[in-house]
Protein backbone atom coordinates (compact mmCIF):
# COMPACT_ATOMS: atom_id res chain seq x y z
CA UNK A 1 0.00 0.00 0.00
CA UNK A 2 1.60 3.35 -0.85
CA UNK A 3 0.51 4.97 2.55
CA UNK A 4 -0.54 4.17 6.06
CA UNK A 5 -3.78 4.61 7.60
CA UNK A 6 -4.41 6.19 10.80
CA UNK A 7 -7.05 4.86 13.35
CA UNK A 8 -7.38 6.81 16.95
CA UNK A 9 -9.15 5.06 19.41
CA UNK A 10 -10.64 7.80 22.30
CA UNK A 11 -12.87 7.57 25.43
CA UNK A 12 -14.77 9.68 27.45
CA UNK A 13 -17.08 9.33 30.44
CA UNK A 14 -15.13 6.72 32.43
CA UNK A 15 -11.83 5.37 32.38
CA UNK A 16 -11.50 1.59 32.03
CA UNK A 17 -14.33 0.85 29.77
CA UNK A 18 -12.07 -0.86 27.36
CA UNK A 19 -10.31 0.84 24.71
CA UNK A 20 -7.46 -1.52 24.38
CA UNK A 21 -10.02 -4.58 23.69
CA UNK A 22 -11.78 -2.36 20.82
CA UNK A 23 -8.62 -1.36 19.56
CA UNK A 24 -7.90 -5.20 19.50
CA UNK A 25 -11.01 -6.55 18.38
CA UNK A 26 -10.61 -3.79 14.97
CA UNK A 27 -7.15 -5.03 14.95
CA UNK A 28 -8.04 -8.39 14.15
CA UNK A 29 -10.86 -7.35 12.38
CA UNK A 30 -8.39 -6.18 10.00
CA UNK A 31 -6.31 -8.41 10.06
CA UNK A 32 -8.60 -11.33 9.15
CA UNK A 33 -9.67 -9.13 6.41
CA UNK A 34 -6.04 -9.16 4.94
CA UNK A 35 -5.04 -5.68 6.10
CA UNK A 36 -1.73 -5.30 8.11
CA UNK A 37 -1.86 -3.78 10.96
CA UNK A 38 -0.73 -2.43 14.46
CA UNK A 39 -1.77 -0.71 17.68
CA UNK A 40 -0.10 1.67 19.61
CA UNK A 41 -0.52 3.18 22.99
CA UNK A 42 -0.33 6.83 24.04
CA UNK A 43 -0.01 6.76 27.49
CA UNK A 44 -0.84 10.44 29.71
CA UNK A 45 1.31 9.60 32.53
CA UNK A 46 4.80 11.52 33.05
CA UNK A 47 6.21 8.40 33.98
CA UNK A 48 8.81 7.47 31.45
CA UNK A 49 7.57 3.54 31.50
CA UNK A 50 5.33 1.81 33.99
CA UNK A 51 8.53 -0.25 35.00
CA UNK A 52 9.02 1.09 38.51
CA UNK A 53 5.45 1.85 38.94
CA UNK A 54 3.56 -0.37 41.64
CA UNK A 55 1.53 -3.13 40.78
CA UNK A 56 -1.67 -1.81 42.43
CA UNK A 57 -0.94 1.79 40.47
CA UNK A 58 -1.14 0.82 36.75
CA UNK A 59 -1.26 -3.60 37.12
CA UNK A 60 0.71 -5.47 34.89
CA UNK A 61 3.84 -3.83 33.77
CA UNK A 62 3.78 -5.95 30.20
CA UNK A 63 7.25 -6.71 28.69
CA UNK A 64 8.10 -7.25 24.91
CA UNK A 65 9.99 -9.07 22.90
CA UNK A 66 12.99 -6.21 22.07
CA UNK A 67 12.38 -5.35 26.04
CA UNK A 68 10.06 -2.13 26.51
CA UNK A 69 8.13 -1.77 29.70
CA UNK A 70 4.65 -1.42 28.84
CA UNK A 71 1.17 -0.75 29.58
CA UNK A 72 -0.48 -4.05 29.79
CA UNK A 73 -2.71 -3.40 26.84
CA UNK A 74 0.32 -4.41 24.68
CA UNK A 75 -0.46 -7.60 26.11
CA UNK A 76 -4.05 -7.53 24.75
CA UNK A 77 -2.96 -6.35 21.70
CA UNK A 78 -0.15 -9.12 21.29
CA UNK A 79 -2.89 -11.89 22.60
CA UNK A 80 -5.61 -10.67 19.73
CA UNK A 81 -3.33 -10.06 16.62
CA UNK A 82 -0.27 -12.89 17.00
CA UNK A 83 2.11 -10.31 16.14
CA UNK A 84 4.83 -8.98 18.33
CA UNK A 85 5.02 -5.38 19.70
CA UNK A 86 8.02 -3.19 20.56
CA UNK A 87 9.54 -0.35 21.82
CA UNK A 88 7.75 1.75 19.07
CA UNK A 89 3.89 0.77 20.67
CA UNK A 90 3.82 2.47 23.79
CA UNK A 91 4.60 6.07 23.82
CA UNK A 92 4.48 7.93 27.57
CA UNK A 93 4.40 11.59 28.34
CA UNK A 94 7.81 10.84 30.22
CA UNK A 95 9.31 9.70 27.17
CA UNK A 96 8.17 12.51 24.96
CA UNK A 97 9.32 15.31 27.57
CA UNK A 98 12.48 13.30 27.74
CA UNK A 99 12.79 13.28 24.28
CA UNK A 100 12.28 17.08 23.76
CA UNK A 101 14.29 18.34 26.89
CA UNK A 102 16.89 16.22 25.29
CA UNK A 103 16.83 17.65 22.17
CA UNK A 104 16.90 21.50 23.60
CA UNK A 105 19.94 20.26 26.10
CA UNK A 106 21.52 19.35 22.48
CA UNK A 107 20.55 22.21 20.75
CA UNK A 108 18.80 21.37 18.18
CA UNK A 109 16.09 23.72 18.70
CA UNK A 110 18.85 26.52 17.82
CA UNK A 111 17.69 29.05 20.58
CA UNK A 112 13.98 28.68 20.53
CA UNK A 113 11.40 28.65 23.05
CA UNK A 114 10.07 25.41 23.31
CA UNK A 115 6.73 25.19 24.08
CA UNK A 116 3.47 21.99 24.03
CA UNK A 117 2.94 23.22 20.78
CA UNK A 118 4.20 22.76 18.63
CA UNK A 119 7.59 20.85 19.95
CA UNK A 120 5.30 18.38 22.02
CA UNK A 121 2.91 17.98 19.91
CA UNK A 122 5.52 17.31 16.71
CA UNK A 123 7.15 14.72 19.14
CA UNK A 124 4.13 12.86 19.44
CA UNK A 125 2.87 13.31 15.96
CA UNK A 126 6.55 11.88 15.02
CA UNK A 127 6.20 8.88 17.00
CA UNK A 128 2.66 8.34 16.18
CA UNK A 129 3.60 8.20 12.11
CA UNK A 130 7.05 6.41 12.82
CA UNK A 131 5.73 2.74 13.89
CA UNK A 132 3.57 2.83 10.80
CA UNK A 133 6.22 4.28 7.87
CA UNK A 134 8.90 1.86 9.61
CA UNK A 135 7.09 -1.04 9.22
CA UNK A 136 5.05 -0.30 5.98
CA UNK A 137 1.93 -1.29 7.75
CA UNK A 138 -2.01 -0.39 6.15
CA UNK A 139 -3.66 0.85 9.12
CA UNK A 140 -2.08 1.55 13.07
CA UNK A 141 -4.56 1.63 15.38
CA UNK A 142 -3.41 4.75 17.90
CA UNK A 143 -5.28 4.29 21.67
CA UNK A 144 -5.15 7.76 23.47
CA UNK A 145 -5.13 6.56 27.38
CA UNK A 146 -7.08 8.37 29.78
CA UNK A 147 -10.37 10.66 29.27
CA UNK A 148 -11.38 12.99 26.73
CA UNK A 149 -10.95 15.96 28.98
CA UNK A 150 -8.51 15.06 31.20
CA UNK A 151 -5.44 17.81 31.54
CA UNK A 152 -2.69 14.89 30.75
CA UNK A 153 -4.65 13.78 27.48
CA UNK A 154 -4.49 17.07 25.85
CA UNK A 155 -1.08 17.33 24.42
CA UNK A 156 -1.90 14.17 22.40
CA UNK A 157 -5.78 15.39 21.61
CA UNK A 158 -4.28 18.12 19.93
CA UNK A 159 -1.62 16.51 18.28
CA UNK A 160 -3.57 13.87 16.48
CA UNK A 161 -6.38 16.75 15.61
CA UNK A 162 -2.87 18.14 13.71
CA UNK A 163 -2.15 14.96 11.96
CA UNK A 164 -5.69 14.55 10.86
CA UNK A 165 -5.26 17.46 8.29
CA UNK A 166 -1.49 16.69 7.76
CA UNK A 167 -2.50 13.51 6.61
CA UNK A 168 -5.36 14.37 4.31
CA UNK A 169 -9.04 13.03 3.45
CA UNK A 170 -9.35 9.22 3.85
CA UNK A 171 -6.13 8.70 6.08
CA UNK A 172 -7.33 8.88 9.27
CA UNK A 173 -10.42 7.90 11.06
CA UNK A 174 -11.44 8.61 14.93
CA UNK A 175 -13.60 6.06 16.92
CA UNK A 176 -14.82 7.29 20.73
CA UNK A 177 -15.90 4.98 23.01
CA UNK A 178 -18.10 6.14 25.63
CA UNK A 179 -20.55 4.85 28.71
CA UNK A 180 -23.99 5.07 28.55
CA UNK A 181 -25.54 3.99 31.86
CA UNK A 182 -27.89 2.54 32.70
CA UNK A 183 -30.39 4.08 35.87
CA UNK A 184 -32.19 1.58 37.17
CA UNK A 185 -35.00 3.42 38.90
CA UNK A 186 -36.67 4.93 35.79
CA UNK A 187 -35.30 1.74 33.77
CA UNK A 188 -33.66 3.80 31.38
CA UNK A 189 -30.55 4.34 29.46
CA UNK A 190 -29.18 7.15 29.10
CA UNK A 191 -26.94 9.27 26.31
CA UNK A 192 -26.46 12.49 27.80
CA UNK A 193 -23.17 11.64 29.31
CA UNK A 194 -22.10 10.63 25.96
CA UNK A 195 -23.06 13.97 24.13
CA UNK A 196 -20.88 15.71 26.52
CA UNK A 197 -18.19 13.44 25.97
CA UNK A 198 -18.84 13.99 22.37
CA UNK A 199 -18.92 17.89 22.75
CA UNK A 200 -15.64 18.03 24.78
CA UNK A 201 -13.80 16.51 21.84
CA UNK A 202 -15.25 18.73 19.36
CA UNK A 203 -14.21 21.62 21.62
CA UNK A 204 -10.95 20.00 21.02
CA UNK A 205 -11.24 20.18 17.42
CA UNK A 206 -12.56 16.74 16.58
CA UNK A 207 -15.42 14.89 15.23
CA UNK A 208 -15.68 11.14 16.08
CA UNK A 209 -16.32 9.24 12.78
CA UNK A 210 -17.61 6.55 14.73
CA UNK A 211 -19.34 6.28 18.31
CA UNK A 212 -19.00 2.86 20.12
CA UNK A 213 -21.48 2.84 23.11
CA UNK A 214 -20.11 0.73 26.07
CA UNK A 215 -23.39 -1.15 27.89
CA UNK A 216 -25.17 -3.43 30.35
CA UNK A 217 -28.42 -3.72 28.10
CA UNK A 218 -29.02 -3.60 24.34
CA UNK A 219 -28.91 -0.26 22.34
CA UNK A 220 -32.33 0.25 20.74
CA UNK A 221 -32.68 1.79 17.09
CA UNK A 222 -34.19 5.11 18.98
CA UNK A 223 -31.03 5.60 20.81
CA UNK A 224 -28.78 5.14 18.35
CA UNK A 225 -30.64 7.49 16.17
CA UNK A 226 -30.60 10.01 18.99
CA UNK A 227 -26.68 9.90 19.52
CA UNK A 228 -26.30 9.71 15.83
CA UNK A 229 -28.30 13.25 15.88
CA UNK A 230 -26.86 15.01 18.91
CA UNK A 231 -23.24 13.40 17.91
CA UNK A 232 -23.25 14.48 14.11
CA UNK A 233 -22.19 10.88 13.63
CA UNK A 234 -23.55 8.31 10.57
CA UNK A 235 -26.44 6.28 11.92
CA UNK A 236 -24.59 3.21 11.30
CA UNK A 237 -21.41 4.08 12.60
CA UNK A 238 -23.57 4.54 16.32
CA UNK A 239 -21.89 0.81 17.89
CA UNK A 240 -22.93 -0.86 20.55
CA UNK A 241 -20.50 -2.97 22.71
CA UNK A 242 -22.40 -5.18 25.50
CA UNK A 243 -20.96 -6.37 28.53
CA UNK A 244 -19.89 -9.68 27.78
CA UNK A 245 -18.62 -12.86 29.36
CA UNK A 246 -15.29 -13.18 27.62
CA UNK A 247 -13.12 -10.24 26.19
CA UNK A 248 -12.84 -12.80 23.26
CA UNK A 249 -16.25 -12.23 22.10
CA UNK A 250 -15.71 -8.82 21.34
CA UNK A 251 -14.07 -9.25 17.73
CA UNK A 252 -17.56 -11.16 16.89
CA UNK A 253 -19.76 -8.61 18.28
CA UNK A 254 -17.93 -5.66 16.92
CA UNK A 255 -17.97 -7.44 13.68
CA UNK A 256 -21.73 -8.12 13.84
CA UNK A 257 -22.00 -4.47 14.50
CA UNK A 258 -20.16 -3.73 11.37
CA UNK A 259 -16.96 -1.84 12.77
CA UNK A 260 -14.48 -3.29 10.47
CA UNK A 261 -16.76 -2.22 7.52
CA UNK A 262 -17.43 0.85 8.72
CA UNK A 263 -14.02 1.81 9.49
CA UNK A 264 -12.41 1.02 6.03
CA UNK A 265 -15.26 2.73 4.77
CA UNK A 266 -14.36 6.08 6.59
CA UNK A 267 -10.59 5.32 5.10
CA UNK A 268 -11.90 4.70 1.53
CA UNK A 269 -9.90 1.00 2.17
CA UNK A 270 -11.64 -2.14 0.03
CA UNK A 271 -14.10 -4.35 1.94
CA UNK A 272 -12.49 -7.17 -0.28
CA UNK A 273 -13.55 -9.98 1.96
CA UNK A 274 -15.55 -11.39 4.80
CA UNK A 275 -13.06 -11.82 7.79
CA UNK A 276 -11.56 -15.06 8.50
CA UNK A 277 -12.73 -15.96 12.43
CA UNK A 278 -13.17 -19.79 11.89
CA UNK A 279 -10.45 -20.44 14.18
CA UNK A 280 -11.50 -17.98 16.61
CA UNK A 281 -15.14 -18.80 16.93
CA UNK A 282 -14.14 -22.23 17.62
CA UNK A 283 -11.49 -20.83 20.32
CA UNK A 284 -14.62 -18.98 21.24
CA UNK A 285 -16.87 -21.94 21.68
CA UNK A 286 -14.74 -24.14 23.48
CA UNK A 287 -13.88 -21.83 26.10
CA UNK A 288 -17.64 -21.34 26.75
CA UNK A 289 -18.42 -24.98 26.57
CA UNK A 290 -15.55 -26.98 28.75
CA UNK A 291 -15.62 -30.60 28.63
CA UNK A 292 -13.72 -30.29 32.24
CA UNK A 293 -12.81 -28.53 35.32
CA UNK A 294 -9.86 -28.26 36.88
CA UNK A 295 -8.66 -25.54 40.35
CA UNK A 296 -5.45 -23.86 40.12
CA UNK A 297 -4.02 -21.46 43.00
CA UNK A 298 -2.58 -18.51 41.93
CA UNK A 299 -0.23 -16.94 44.82
CA UNK A 300 1.09 -13.61 45.01
CA UNK A 301 1.09 -10.69 46.58
CA UNK A 302 -0.91 -8.46 44.58
CA UNK A 303 -4.29 -10.52 44.02
CA UNK A 304 -6.03 -7.98 45.60
CA UNK A 305 -5.93 -6.12 42.12
CA UNK A 306 -6.25 -9.59 39.28
CA UNK A 307 -4.48 -6.93 36.49
CA UNK A 308 -1.10 -7.30 38.42
CA UNK A 309 -1.44 -11.01 36.79
CA UNK A 310 -3.37 -10.17 33.70
CA UNK A 311 -1.01 -11.90 31.67
CA UNK A 312 -1.16 -15.20 33.78
CA UNK A 313 -4.78 -15.13 33.98
CA UNK A 314 -5.52 -14.89 30.23
CA UNK A 315 -2.64 -17.39 29.74
CA UNK A 316 -4.71 -19.77 31.69
CA UNK A 317 -7.71 -19.49 29.44
CA UNK A 318 -5.68 -20.03 26.46
CA UNK A 319 -4.29 -23.33 27.80
CA UNK A 320 -7.98 -23.96 28.95
CA UNK A 321 -9.53 -23.85 25.84
CA UNK A 322 -6.85 -25.83 24.47
CA UNK A 323 -7.94 -28.56 26.90
CA UNK A 324 -11.30 -27.92 26.62
CA UNK A 325 -11.13 -27.23 30.44
CA UNK A 326 -12.26 -24.51 32.45
CA UNK A 327 -9.82 -23.62 34.63
CA UNK A 328 -10.96 -22.13 37.85
CA UNK A 329 -7.95 -19.45 39.27
CA UNK A 330 -8.20 -18.78 42.46
CA UNK A 331 -5.97 -16.02 43.83
CA UNK A 332 -4.51 -16.73 47.06
CA UNK A 333 -2.71 -13.44 48.96
CA UNK A 334 0.91 -15.19 49.66
CA UNK A 335 0.92 -13.34 52.69
CA UNK A 336 -2.09 -15.02 54.37
CA UNK A 337 -0.09 -18.47 54.14
CA UNK A 338 1.60 -19.27 57.32
CA UNK A 339 2.94 -22.37 58.60
CA UNK A 340 -0.34 -23.03 60.66
CA UNK A 341 -2.84 -22.51 57.76
CA UNK A 342 -1.40 -23.20 54.33
CA UNK A 343 -1.85 -26.67 53.94
CA UNK A 344 -5.82 -26.30 54.61
CA UNK A 345 -5.95 -23.68 51.98
CA UNK A 346 -3.96 -25.22 49.61
CA UNK A 347 -5.90 -28.65 49.80
CA UNK A 348 -8.45 -29.00 47.19
CA UNK A 349 -6.47 -27.53 44.73
CA UNK A 350 -5.40 -29.09 41.47
CA UNK A 351 -2.15 -27.40 40.33
CA UNK A 352 -0.07 -24.14 41.90
CA UNK A 353 1.65 -21.17 40.39
CA UNK A 354 3.71 -19.13 42.30
CA UNK A 355 3.98 -15.65 40.42
CA UNK A 356 6.60 -12.88 40.16
CA UNK A 357 7.14 -10.32 41.75
CA UNK A 358 9.64 -8.03 43.65
CA UNK A 359 10.47 -7.42 47.43
CA UNK A 360 10.15 -9.86 50.61
CA UNK A 361 6.35 -9.04 51.56
CA UNK A 362 4.83 -12.20 50.98
CA UNK A 363 7.93 -13.87 50.21
CA UNK A 364 7.50 -16.77 53.20
CA UNK A 365 3.97 -17.88 51.84
CA UNK A 366 4.87 -18.06 49.17
CA UNK A 367 7.95 -20.77 49.91
CA UNK A 368 5.20 -22.29 51.93
CA UNK A 369 2.79 -22.65 48.74
CA UNK A 370 6.14 -24.38 46.74
CA UNK A 371 6.86 -26.80 49.50
CA UNK A 372 3.35 -28.13 49.29
CA UNK A 373 3.42 -28.59 45.93
CA UNK A 374 6.47 -30.44 46.38
CA UNK A 375 5.64 -32.95 49.16
CA UNK A 376 2.17 -33.14 48.17
CA UNK A 377 3.01 -34.04 44.26
CA UNK A 378 0.48 -31.09 43.02
CA UNK A 379 1.51 -30.09 39.49
CA UNK A 380 3.55 -26.60 40.42
CA UNK A 381 4.74 -23.71 37.84
CA UNK A 382 7.04 -21.18 39.36
CA UNK A 383 7.73 -18.00 37.25
CA UNK A 384 10.61 -15.87 38.02
CA UNK A 385 10.43 -14.77 41.74
CA UNK A 386 8.42 -18.30 41.98
CA UNK A 387 11.15 -20.32 40.63
CA UNK A 388 13.63 -18.76 42.81
CA UNK A 389 11.06 -19.72 45.76
CA UNK A 390 11.56 -23.04 44.81
CA UNK A 391 15.04 -22.92 44.90
CA UNK A 392 14.93 -21.40 48.45
CA UNK A 393 12.76 -23.93 49.20
CA UNK A 394 14.64 -26.57 48.43
CA UNK A 395 17.45 -25.74 50.01
CA UNK A 396 16.49 -24.97 53.07
CA UNK A 397 14.23 -28.42 53.50
CA UNK A 398 16.29 -31.07 51.34
CA UNK A 399 19.52 -29.32 51.38
CA UNK A 400 19.85 -29.06 54.67
CA UNK A 401 20.32 -24.99 54.08
CA UNK A 402 18.03 -23.66 56.88
CA UNK A 403 18.78 -19.93 56.10
CA UNK A 404 19.46 -20.15 52.35
CA UNK A 405 17.35 -17.16 50.69
CA UNK A 406 17.64 -15.20 48.45
CA UNK A 407 20.57 -11.56 48.22
CA UNK A 408 17.58 -9.37 47.24
CA UNK A 409 15.56 -10.53 50.48
CA UNK A 410 18.37 -10.72 52.95
CA UNK A 411 21.79 -9.31 51.77
CA UNK A 412 23.46 -10.96 54.63
CA UNK A 413 22.16 -14.73 54.04
CA UNK A 414 25.21 -17.57 54.33
CA UNK A 415 23.90 -19.37 51.53
CA UNK A 416 22.83 -17.09 49.03
CA UNK A 417 21.07 -19.89 46.19
CA UNK A 418 19.63 -16.86 44.33
CA UNK A 419 21.99 -14.20 43.90
CA UNK A 420 22.73 -10.62 41.93
CA UNK A 421 23.39 -11.36 38.30
CA UNK A 422 27.01 -9.79 37.51
CA UNK A 423 25.70 -7.21 34.60
CA UNK A 424 23.52 -6.05 37.25
CA UNK A 425 25.91 -5.26 40.40
CA UNK A 426 26.81 -1.42 38.95
CA UNK A 427 23.38 -0.75 38.40
CA UNK A 428 22.28 2.26 40.38
CA UNK A 429 18.92 3.36 37.93
CA UNK A 430 15.67 1.63 38.39
CA UNK A 431 14.18 1.86 35.30
CA UNK A 432 14.60 -0.17 32.51
CA UNK A 433 17.88 -1.54 33.63
CA UNK A 434 16.81 -5.10 34.33
CA UNK A 435 17.50 -8.13 32.08
CA UNK A 436 14.61 -7.18 30.06
CA UNK A 437 13.36 -9.18 27.03
CA UNK A 438 13.44 -12.34 24.42
CA UNK A 439 16.93 -14.68 25.29
CA UNK A 440 17.72 -17.86 24.38
CA UNK A 441 17.61 -20.81 26.30
CA UNK A 442 18.24 -24.53 25.70
CA UNK A 443 16.09 -27.09 27.02
CA UNK A 444 17.69 -30.49 28.44
CA UNK A 445 16.48 -34.03 26.70
CA UNK A 446 13.82 -35.92 28.57
CA UNK A 447 12.85 -33.10 30.51
CA UNK A 448 9.43 -31.70 31.20
CA UNK A 449 10.00 -28.31 29.93
CA UNK A 450 11.10 -30.12 26.35
CA UNK A 451 8.45 -32.00 26.06
CA UNK A 452 5.87 -29.18 26.46
CA UNK A 453 7.64 -27.00 23.88
CA UNK A 454 8.35 -29.84 21.76
CA UNK A 455 11.80 -28.73 20.88
CA UNK A 456 15.33 -27.77 22.20
CA UNK A 457 15.87 -23.72 21.55
CA UNK A 458 13.53 -21.46 22.99
CA UNK A 459 13.22 -17.40 23.16
CA UNK A 460 11.24 -16.30 26.07
CA UNK A 461 11.01 -13.32 27.71
CA UNK A 462 12.84 -12.11 31.29
CA UNK A 463 11.82 -9.27 33.41
CA UNK A 464 14.59 -9.65 36.77
CA UNK A 465 17.90 -8.68 38.27
CA UNK A 466 18.84 -11.81 40.75
CA UNK A 467 19.41 -15.51 38.98
CA UNK A 468 20.05 -18.80 40.53
CA UNK A 469 23.43 -19.38 41.99
CA UNK A 470 25.26 -21.78 39.36
CA UNK A 471 27.71 -21.91 42.35
CA UNK A 472 24.90 -24.38 43.92
CA UNK A 473 24.10 -26.25 40.71
CA UNK A 474 25.70 -29.28 41.21
CA UNK A 475 24.62 -29.91 45.23
CA UNK A 476 20.98 -28.87 43.63
CA UNK A 477 21.43 -31.66 41.14
CA UNK A 478 22.14 -34.50 43.51
CA UNK A 479 19.65 -34.31 45.88
CA UNK A 480 17.23 -33.98 42.76
CA UNK A 481 16.35 -30.25 41.51
CA UNK A 482 17.68 -30.37 38.05
CA UNK A 483 18.53 -27.71 35.75
CA UNK A 484 16.67 -28.36 32.80
CA UNK A 485 17.06 -25.10 30.78
CA UNK A 486 20.67 -23.22 30.31
CA UNK A 487 20.85 -19.69 28.58
CA UNK A 488 23.71 -20.84 26.08
CA UNK A 489 25.51 -17.19 25.93
CA UNK A 490 25.88 -17.02 29.66
CA UNK A 491 25.15 -20.64 31.38
CA UNK A 492 22.42 -18.88 33.21
CA UNK A 493 19.71 -21.43 34.53
CA UNK A 494 16.56 -20.93 33.27
CA UNK A 495 14.60 -23.93 33.96
CA UNK A 496 14.03 -25.99 37.22
CA UNK A 497 12.68 -29.19 37.71
CA UNK A 498 12.29 -31.77 40.12
CA UNK A 499 12.72 -35.75 39.51
CA UNK A 500 10.16 -37.84 40.92
CA UNK A 501 7.63 -35.29 40.85
CA UNK A 502 4.71 -35.70 38.65
CA UNK A 503 4.95 -31.92 37.29
CA UNK A 504 7.37 -29.27 38.88
CA UNK A 505 8.74 -26.36 36.55
CA UNK A 506 10.40 -23.52 37.66
CA UNK A 507 11.45 -20.60 34.96
CA UNK A 508 13.22 -17.16 35.37
CA UNK A 509 11.36 -16.01 32.46
CA UNK A 510 8.06 -15.06 31.66
CA UNK A 511 6.08 -17.73 29.62
CA UNK A 512 2.42 -15.72 29.90
CA UNK A 513 3.82 -12.73 27.93
CA UNK A 514 4.05 -15.42 24.56
CA UNK A 515 0.72 -16.49 24.93
CA UNK A 516 -2.11 -16.17 22.95
CA UNK A 517 -5.20 -17.11 21.37
CA UNK A 518 -3.80 -18.64 18.48
CA UNK A 519 -0.80 -19.55 19.97
CA UNK A 520 -1.31 -21.08 23.67
CA UNK A 521 1.76 -20.98 25.66
CA UNK A 522 3.16 -24.58 25.59
CA UNK A 523 4.02 -24.67 29.70
CA UNK A 524 0.86 -23.47 30.74
CA UNK A 525 -1.25 -26.11 28.79
CA UNK A 526 1.58 -28.82 29.82
CA UNK A 527 0.67 -27.45 33.31
CA UNK A 528 -3.55 -27.73 32.81
CA UNK A 529 -3.06 -31.15 31.55
CA UNK A 530 -0.84 -32.05 34.81
CA UNK A 531 -4.11 -30.73 36.64
CA UNK A 532 -6.57 -32.70 34.66
CA UNK A 533 -4.55 -35.80 35.47
CA UNK A 534 -4.56 -34.67 39.10
CA UNK A 535 -8.17 -34.28 39.22
CA UNK A 536 -8.48 -37.46 37.12
CA UNK A 537 -10.95 -35.67 34.08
Amino acid sequence: MANTKYVFVTGGVASSLGKGIISASLAKLLQSRGYSVTIQKLDPYINVDPGTLNPYEHGECYVTEDGAETDLDLGHYERFINIHTSQMNNVTTGRIYQTVISKERHGDYLGKTVQVIPHITDEIKRRIKLIGTKNQLDVVITEIGGTVGDIESLPYIEAVRQLRWELGPSNSAFVHLTLVPYLSASSELKTKPTQHSVKVLLENGIQPDVVVLRTEHDISADIRRKVSLFCNVDPDAVVQSIDVKTIYEVPLLMQQEKLDSIVLRKLALPINEEPKLEAWRNFVTTLKNPHHHVKVGMVGKYVELPDAYKSIMEAFVHAGAANSCKVELRLIQSEGLTPDSYAEQLADLNAILVAPGFGHRGLEGKILAVRYAREHKVPFLGICLGMQCAVSEFARNLLGLAEANSSEMVDTTPHPVIDLMDSQKEVADMGGTMRLGAYPCTLKEGSLARDAYGRAEIHERHRHRYEFNSAYAEQFERAGMVPTGINPATNLVEVVELTGHPWFVGVQFHPEYKSTVLNPHPLFVSLVKAAMERAGV
